[in-house]
C-alpha cells in the first residue's frame, strides 16, 4: 500500500468532513459487498487492514478457514455524490481479499484479474484497456414489488426529449458519476422500451473492472432517488432487445497500440491483434458461463434481437461476435481495438475482464490466426448447413450448456484457479437446478387447461 496515498485519502476525509467509509469488495458473482467504518477507524485500517468472515460469503472459505483480511486500495477513495445529510457523508474504497497471512486470496475476483493482467506484464505488456458499454433498463416504481416490470418510457433506439421522460434521470447519472472520476462520454437511449445506455471512457483492466461496480451501485441508487428502478438483468421483457455489456479491448507495449498495424490485414490490425482474437474465439464456449452467467442471459443469445450468436468476428457486420470498430486514419494508432459482443452486465467485471485477457494472451503465445472475416455477411440469414461449411460455430445455447464446457476446461481451471473454478461451477449448477425445478408462468399459461 502507497503511503503517500493512504495519507491522501485520510487528508480528504478531514477536508470534506467524511464521516463513513465503505470498504468494497466482489463476491464470485460479482454482488458488490461492504464493510463501513467510522471515519475515524480508517488511520487504523491502513496500517492493521480489516478481518472479515469469509464463510458468509458465497464461495469464499469454509467455516474452518472463515478469516480473511480486507486490504485497502486507496488509489480507489471516492465520496459518494448523493448522501441526503452531511452527518451521513460517506467515501469508499476497493479492498483487496488477502488471506490471515496476507497473500491474495485466490477465490477473490479482483485477485484473479491483477494475477491475469500480471503475465501481461510478464510478457512485455504494459497495459490491457477495456471500456464496456453499460446497458440498463429502467422501471415505474408504480408497480411496486410486481415482477412485472412496468418500463419507465416506451421511447426507442436514440429517442429524445419527450419520448424519453427518463432524459433527466440520465443526466443525474452522468453528473454522479463524473464526480467520482467516471468520464461518461455519452448517454442514449436504447432499442427497448425503458432501455438505456451509459458509456465511459476506456482504461486499464482493473480500473475499469472497479469503476464497473461503482457504475451499477450509481446508476441503481440515483434511479431509486428518482422514483424508478434500474436492473441489469439481461432480458426482462419478453419480445424485446436484452442488455449487453459490449466490451472494446486493446494491448499496449512500450506505451504504444499492440493491436495497429498500418501495414497489417485485414483492418490494419497487427499480428498481436489477430492472434489476440483468435485466443478468444477458440476459447469463447470455455468461458461463455462468465461472461453471461445467468439462466435469463441465454435469453438474450438467440436470433432476431442484435445479440451475437456464432463465433465469429469482422468489422462492422453487427452480427459477429467480435468487431473491429472502424476508426478515422489519424486515430488509428491509438484507436485500433476490437469489441466482443456477447457479455451482457450481469457479468461479474473482473472475471470477464481476467477471462478476455487471458484467452487474447494464449493466442498471442501460440501464434494463431484467426478464420477469415465474414463482412457483408448477415450470419442470421445463413442456413446451419451453410455455417457449417463456412466452419461457424454457435455459442452455448444455455447456462447448462455453457456450464459443460466450463466443466470440461482444464484451460479455465488454470485461469480462474482451483478454488474460484469449482466454486462457480457448484453455484452456478445450483442455480440451474432450482431453474429446472421451477414451474413457470409460459408453462402454466400453455398446459394447464389443455391437457
Amino acid at each position: 500500500m502507497g503511503i503517500e496515498e493512504a495519507k491522501g485519502v485520510l487528508e480528504t476525509i478531514e477536508e470534506q468532513d467524511v464521516r463513513f467509509v465503505d470498504l468494497l469488495f466482489t463476491g464470485i458473482m460479482g454482488e458488490l459487498k461492504s464493510v463501513t467504518l467510522p471515519a475515524e477507524e480508517m488511520q487504523t485500517v491502513f496500517e492493521e487492514d480489516k478481518g472479515v468472515d469469509g464463510s458468509s460469503i458465497l464461495g469464499f472459505a469454509r467455516l474452518e478457514e472463515s478469516d480473511q483480511v480486507l486490504v485497502p486500495d486507496p488509489t480507489t477513495f471516492r465520496v459518494y455524490p448523493y448522501e441526503a445529510a452531511k452527518s451521513e457523508r460517506t467515501g469508499y474504497l476497493f479492498c483487496d481479499v488477502h488471506n490471515p497471512d496476507r497473500t491474495p486470496f485466490e477465490g477473490s475476483p479482483r485477485s484473479v484479474l491483477k494475477r491475469i493482467v500480471g503475465q501481461a506484464t510478464d510478457m512485455g505488456y504494459d497495459g490491457f484497456y477495456v471500456a464496456p458499454e453499460m446497458e440498463f433498463f429502467l422501471f415505474n416504481r408504480a408497480n411496486g414489488e410486481s415482477v412485472s416490470p412496468l418500463p419507465y418510457d416506451r421511447g426507442g433506439y436514440f429517442d429524445h426529449g419527450t419520448n424519453d421522460p427518463a432524459d433527466s434521470i440520465k443526466k443525474k447519472m452522468m453528473l454522479a458519476l463524473r464526480s467520482l472520476g467516471i468520464e461518461v462520454e455519452y448517454a442514449h437511449h436504447e432499442v427497448a422500451p425503458g432501455q438505456h445506455e451509459l458509456d465511459f471512457r476506456y482504461g486499464p483492466a482493473l480500473e475499469t473492472a472497479d469503476r464497473t461496480m461503482i457504475f451499477k451501485h450509481v446508476i441503481k441508487a440515483v434511479a431509486v432517488a428518482n422514483d424508478a428502478y434500474a436492473t441489469f438483468m439481461p432480458k426482462p421483457l419478453a419480445g424485446q432487445n436484452g442488455s449487453g455489456m459490449h466490451t472494446h479491448f486493446s494491448l499496449w507495449k512500450d506505451g504504444a497500440n499492440a493491436f495497429y498495424d498500418p501495414k497489417g490485414e485485414p483492418y490494419h490490425m497487427s499480428s498481436v491483434g489477430r492472434s489476440f482474437i483468435a485466443g478468444v474465439l477458440e476459447h469463447v464456449r470455455e468461458f461463455t458461463a462468465i461472461l453471461n452467467p445467468l439462466v435469463n442471459s441465454y435469453k438474450r443469445i438467440i436470433p432476431g434481437y442484435e445479440a451475437p450468436v456464432y463465433i465469429s468476428w469482422a468489422s462492422i457486420n453487427r452480427s459477429a461476435m467480435v468487431r473491429v470498430p472502424n476508426v478515422k486514419v489519424d486515430k488509428e494508432a491509438t484507436g485500433r481495438r476490437a469489441e466482443i459482443r456477447s457479455p451482457d452486465p450481469s457479468a461479474n467485471p473482473y472475471l470477464a475482464f481476467a477471462v478476455l485477457l487471458a484467452a487474447g494472451l494464449d493466442g498471442i503465445q501460440r501464434g494463431l490466426e484467426p478464420p477469415p472475416p465474414v463482412d457483408k455477411v448477415n450470419l442470421f440469414e445463413l442456413g446451419s448447413a451453410q455455417r457449417k461449411a463456412e466452419g461457424i460455430k454457435s455459442l452455448p445455447g444455455s447456462l447448462e450448456d455453457s456450464l459443460k464446457d466450463l466443466q470440461r476446461s482444464d484451460w479455465m481451471k488454470g485461469v480462474l484457479g482451483d478454488h474460484l473454478y469449482h466454486k462457480y461451477l457448484e453455484a452456478k449448477w445450483k442455480e440451474w437446478d432450482l431453474f429446472r425445478e421451477a414451474v413457470t408462468d409460459w408453462e402454466l399459461g400453455r398446459y394447464l387447461y389443455s391437457i
